[in-house]
């Protein structure tokens, strides 16, 4: 194949080729320069795919399947084909691209005004040429910009077709038909507004670009510019979790630069403060490893690596020139087709790439930040160190999870203390046509699924998602010191007569290579409840009690509803106080859970799978303590990284805890963890949920006084005789 750079000078010198009437003129930049090979990469992949694209010939079949199906894929396929022939239109001049976006348009405006409510479609806002009309505003946003490049180079007629029964027939669906999604908070009318609103820049409609703006009947009540108002929070962080402000990104990006481009004089990066800057930064720090840290309905495979990343990287850095976003480009090996792409992939190539900050950080959840928070600790590189994120954040709309103070733990580049995500498997036809699985609602959704507290066996807020969305956590307290991290959340919602109080914490203590993570949940009722608290793990036990009873022959389930259906129990039984822990293996490390067991405490562990005859599920452990009291009742335990296993040198180092003892003290609704390692060495945990910094705190304890100042603190006790 050849690639034509030489061809091309345009491309080396950063230049744009769009015709006038069809765009505005993009920032040129110095005119010499060789092109970089991260740009040369993108261009050669997108001219093998459209090649192959071009070479199979113009398919545009009539819509009949669901997701994953071959129509579905197909017209996939079409979108993105016309949208990068556009860009390779656009930097090389080719007319076979032009051509060929031409001819597929063509063949789309013959389909379109013939196509009625997608026949797969479900209780989904139907589409027309998908099952669900959010993948008809996909199609429109990549194939309106593939079209924008060509659109000067067509006969008067042909435009005219086009213009008309494919773009303006599908904005007209969008805003009119669809009218009740358009006009939504959510992200499926970031998608619509952003198709509509592109539209109407490159068909010169301003009607179309207010509509979309503003809502369709232009009141402002609803719009892009009004999603953008409400669904983030003031540190950028989007409602319905990171999973979907990976996906809503793009719309949000791409429509963004337009009306950067088309109507500067709108400022749209300096609405609210820089909120869609913002934005991109939030959802990168929402990683581990590369991937997004899967609550509310995710879906665990989805990285750093995708088209929205790759657009809103090479746009903030447009916008900022911040070199920590060059790294994470480096990353994706990927940029995108546009000036900003090769903007990116120029300045990667001359090493002005820094690290970008992953850093211990708080982001409040709302419009106006008061919907609770997620809270994420990081110790170490955000690729191999530790991180706990603590989720005290907001329902999340339809997508959310009955998950209120729950959280998970990363360490080694592993999730260690998981969250489900969401019970579904893509776009794969077999099951449920690549829709939500009925699991996700019976099983994902439910609280005990969850680390968290589930109080009689009901999810929180009874599993409705209507009354949760009214309520939050409330952030009581956040702070990232060197040796000590803390996060502290309650909710007085989830259950009638319930409150619940979580503090989580990553603290150094002497002696252990790794932090330990600490957590401590007060829970106060005037009534008597069983207290359910699971804990969702990801490794092979090692050590677990002795105690209890073991079902080798049979495995029971443990209930018959709110998700309890679906859990198998493999053991259960009261355990004392020097049994209370479970040591586990995942890669070439060790965990140990320990908790403080309480009166009458029963210990199940458990496993995801049971009624499932689909194998829709996930067969994954959990532990779960459950409690029968009244009254206050506190939930302590410690999670403990230790030791090596190399299994081809065949050698193990600390496999078992380097923990002797945990002791937990209550004294004046203050709350001290005191952990007394192997060696001796005794460190403890302080909280009083006092926020003024200055007041003064102490807990006697074993005949000992331990003093602090403010709402959390680390106390080194020194070498201490071991109980």
């Amino acid at each position: 194949m050849k690639f034509l750079i030489l061809a091309c000078a345009g491309i080396a010198a950063g230049l744009s080729a769009i015709p006038a009437a069809a765009a505005p003129a993009m920032q040129s930049d110095t005119a010499e320069q060789i092109m970089p090979p991260l740009y040369t990469a993108e261009v050669m992949r997108a001219q093998r795919f459209v090649d192959d694209m071009m070479q199979a010939g113009i398919l545009v079949p009539t819509p009949k399947d669901p997701g994953g199906g071959y129509t579905h894929e197909q017209h996939k396929r079409n979108y993105k084909a016309m949208y990068e022939a556009g860009q390779l239109y656009r930097l090389t001049k080719d007319e076979k691209y032009a051509v060929y976006v031409r001819d597929m348009l063509l063949a789309y405006a013959d389909l379109y005004p013939k196509l009625g409510p997608h026949p797969a479609r479900n209780k989904q806002q139907y589409g027309k040429l998908f099952w669900q009309n959010l993948n008809d505003s996909v199609w429109l946003v990549y194939a309106i910009q593939g079209y924008e490049q060509i659109r000067g180079t067509l006969s008067y007629e042909d435009r005219a077709r086009i213009d008309n029964n494919v773009f303006r027939a599908a904005a007209t669906f969008l805003l009119e038909e669809s009218s009740e999604t358009f006009n939504r908070i959510h992200n499926h009318a970031t998608w619509a507004t952003a198709g509509v609103g592109i539209t109407g820049f490159v068909l010169g409609d301003q009607d179309l670009v207010e509509r979309a703006l503003l809502g369709s009947a232009k009141e402002g009540k609803s719009g892009f510019l009004r999603q953008t108002d409400l669904l983030f929070s003031p540190d950028g962080y989007y409602a319905e979790g990171p999973y979907y402000q990976r996906y809503a990104l793009l719309p949000f990006v791409v429509f963004a630069r337009k009306i950067d481009e088309y109507t500067p004089e709108r400022k749209i990066f300096e609405r609210r403060d820089g909120i869609l800057l913002k934005a991109i930064r939030t959802t990168i720090q929402l990683t581990y490893d590369g991937y997004f840290f899967p609550f509310n309905d995710a879906i665990k495979d989805k990285s750093l690596n995708t088209d929205e990343l790759y657009q809103g990287v090479a746009i903030a850095y447009a916008k900022t020139a911040d070199p920590g976003f060059l790294s994470v480009a480096n990353r994706q090996g990927r940029t995108i087709l546009t000036d900003d792409g090769l903007r990116v992939a120029r300045d990667l190539n001359a090493g002005k790439a820094q690290p970008f900050d992953f850093t211990s950080t708080l982001l409040r959840d709302g419009p106006d930040g008061d919907m609770g928070a997620v809270a994420i600790m990081r110790k170490g590189d955000s690729q191999s160190g530790q991180a706990v994120i603590a989720k005290n954040s907001s329902q999340g709309m339809g997508h959310g999870h009955f998950d209120k103070l729950s959280w998970q733990y990363y360490d080694n580049g592993q999730e260690i203390v998981t969250d489900y995500g969401a019970a579904r498997f893509l776009n794969i036809v077999a099951k449920e046509g690549g829709q939500y699985l009925p699991e996700n609602e019976s099983w994902a959704k439910q609280s005990i699924a969850h680390n968290t507290l589930v109080v009689d066996g009901k999810s929180h807020f009874d599993g409705d998602a209507d009354i949760a969305d009214r309520y939050a956590p409330k952030q009581l307290y956040f702070d990232a010191g060197k040796n000590l991290q803390v996060s502290s959340a309650r909710i007085d919602t989830a259950y009638p007569g319930v409150g619940m109080t979580r503090t989580l914490a990553m603290m150094d203590v002497p002696g252990l290579e790794h932090p330990v993570i600490a957590d401590i949940l007060r829970v106060s009722s005037a009534a008597m409840h069983q207290y359910d608290f699971p804990l969702h793990y990801q490794g092979h036990i090692m050590r677990a009690p002795g105690s209890l009873k073991q079902f080798v022959d049979q495995r029971p389930v443990l209930g018959d509803a709110s998700g309890y259906q679906h859990i198998w129990v493999d053991a259960r039984g009261v355990v004392g106080n020097r049994q209370a822990l479970l040591t586990w293996i995942l890669g070439n490390r060790f965990y140990t859970w320990r908790w403080v067991p309480q009166q009458g405490a029963e210990l199940i562990l458990a496993e995801s799978g049971a009624n499932d005859p689909l194998f829709n599920l996930r067969r994954e452990p959990m532990v779960i303590q459950r409690v029968k009291a009244s009254g206050d009742t506190v939930f302590a335990g410690i999670l403990e990284t230790h030791g090596r296993y190399d299994g081809a040198a065949e050698q193990t180092v600390e496999s078992d805890s380097q923990i002797h003892s945990l002791y937990r003290a209550s004294e004046g609704g203050k709350d001290l963890l005191v952990i007394t390692t192997v060696s001796g060495a005794s460190t403890a945990l302080a909280i009083s949920y006092d926020n003024d910094p200055n007041q003064k705190h102490s807990i006697q304890f074993d005949g000992q006084t331990y003093a602090w100042t403010g709402f959390a603190a680390r106390i080194d006790m020194g070498k201490r005789s071991r109980n």
